[in-house]
């Protein structure tokens, strides 16, 4: 066997699905450890603490904005030793970020000033862990998967990184009650000595000694600067057109996602476990389209460029569609089939996902220089302030809306303004693959025109 090659690698196909597998586990800790600190703490201080809402939304707001930086972390994992490094270096910020968010939750009702000052320097953390691990975990992937593979593996980590949420909330939901600081220590610690243990296993030995060049070019090894890798990127025209496709695109995914539950209370008079339910039904439908989108990407590998270019218009054109259903059950109330429309809602959610992540990796390595990481950082940077302003966009719209309109003609207004943003995402998808993606074997005088994966 080479010197170079890995039981997790094959050489002629890239990162095997065990290897796939197992960055999905990274993201699955990644998820966990965020359920905990946007999720479980949030409810805490709002219910048990007493505290304003506004406190834990700008605290996750903020972590969302420090994600800014994601280039530039991703940018030192291009230059440095190995991703693994960086993934686990982020991990660890991130669990430290988490348990200080633990204490500023236990905190802040007795000391305000000192618990919000705790609390943003928590979040920072956790926003630094989160850029620096997922970027660099995805960059791993983008590097390393083949391209025919790139759908399914998509869908096979973005899947992982959902059932981390719901496994490790599902966890916690059983061993903090009841309720008390003490447990609430306990818990948080077991959870992210075990989150942090499991991306340990999976990343031991995980990347090559030598990168993989699916294109056969020979590309310069020597990475740019920062700034000259900025530049690179935001000089080619496809480039420029897929960050606009992933911030409108992820901006309209997340819009609905903090008014969907209250939507199913005013307009549809549900129970909150009804209303849960129906998040549920959402998530369902997320999975249903990743599941279908990675199979379906995957399954014409001759034209699988063309094929993933598809399944973003049609998911984003599906979910427009879906959306201005909701805004039409808005008006209707109740006798709208509410769960079958948001199930609908959520199916093409998961179709232009999945497809999108496919796409955002064979992108990743198309620069003359720059490298998978800063690239990533890139994208990432615009999905995480995207979905910062989606949710507060939303919901400053049913609440300006319900200020002057009654209930069902503030979340149309805010509904159909979402499928509007889906049909400009579309249209930015068409603009930016309108030649489709470059094959396995492109050139290098085609990648070296600044046009890259998507001309």
């Amino acid at each position: 066997m080479h010197a170079s090659t890995s039981p997790l690698l094959e050489r002629t196909r890239g990162l095997t699905w065990f290897a796939i597998i197992r960055i999905g586990l990274v993201q699955a800790s990644i998820g966990a450890m965020v359920m905990l600190t946007t999720t479980v703490l949030n409810r805490l201080m709002v219910v048990e603490y007493a505290l304003a809402a506004a406190l834990p939304a700008g605290l996750v707001g903020w972590h969302y904005a420090v994600q800014l930086c994601r280039p530039l972390w991703g940018h030192g994992s291009d230059k440095g030793a190995g991703r693994t490094i960086w993934i686990m270096g982020g991990l660890a910020v991130l669990a430290l970020g988490a348990c200080l968010a633990v204490q500023t939750t236990l905190i802040t009702a007795e000391q305000w000033w000192l618990g919000l000052t705790l609390g943003i320097f928590a979040y920072t953390l956790i926003g630094i862990g989160v850029g620096a691990s997922g970027t660099s975990a995805l960059a791993l992937l983008a590097s390393g998967v083949a391209p025919e593979r790139r759908a399914a593996a998509a869908a096979v980590t973005w899947i992982m990184m959902i059932a981390g949420i719901v496994v490790s909330a599902i966890t916690v939901s059983q061993l903090i009650d009841p309720f008390s600081p003490e447990r609430l220590w306990w818990v948080a610690s077991g959870l992210l000595i075990a989150c942090l243990t499991v991306a340990a296993l999976a990343t031991f030995r995980l990347e090559p000694r030598e990168p993989f060049d699916f294109a056969e070019t020979s590309k310069d090894t020597s990475p740019p600067s920062f700034r000259e890798a900025l530049s690179e990127i935001f000089a080619e025209k496809a480039a420029r057109r897929f960050t606009l496709f992933i911030f409108a695109s992820m901006m309209a995914f997340n819009m609905q996602d903090l008014i969907l539950e209250p939507f199913a209370g005013l307009v549809f008079g549900m129970t909150p476990g009804e209303s849960t339910g129906l998040g549920g039904m959402q998530s369902g439908g997320v999975l249903a389209g990743m599941i279908v989108a990675g199979i379906g990407g995957s399954a014409f590998k001759g034209r699988m460029p063309v094929e993933l270019r598809h399944w973003i218009v049609f998911g984003c054109l599906g979910s427009a569609a879906a959306l201005a259903c909701l805004a039409l059950g808005a008006k209707v109330g109740a006798g709208w089939p509410i769960h079958a429309n948001v199930f609908a809602l959520g199916f093409c959610n998961g179709l232009f996902a999945v497809a999108a992540i496919g796409a955002m990796m064979g992108l990743a390595g198309s620069g003359e220089r720059t490298r998978e990481g800063v690239r990533m950082g890139v994208w990432g940077a615009a999905q995480a302030i995207a979905f910062g302003l989606g949710g507060l966009v939303g919901s400053l719209g049913v609440d300006i809306g319900r200020r002057a309109l009654d209930d069902g003609s503030a979340f149309q207004l805010v509904f159909a303004a979402e499928g509007a943003l889906f049909v400009v995402a579309a249209w930015l998808a068409v603009r930016a693959t309108q030649r489709g993606l470059a094959p396995p074997n492109q050139s290098s005088n085609v990648r070296k025109s600044g046009q890259g994966a998507f001309a």
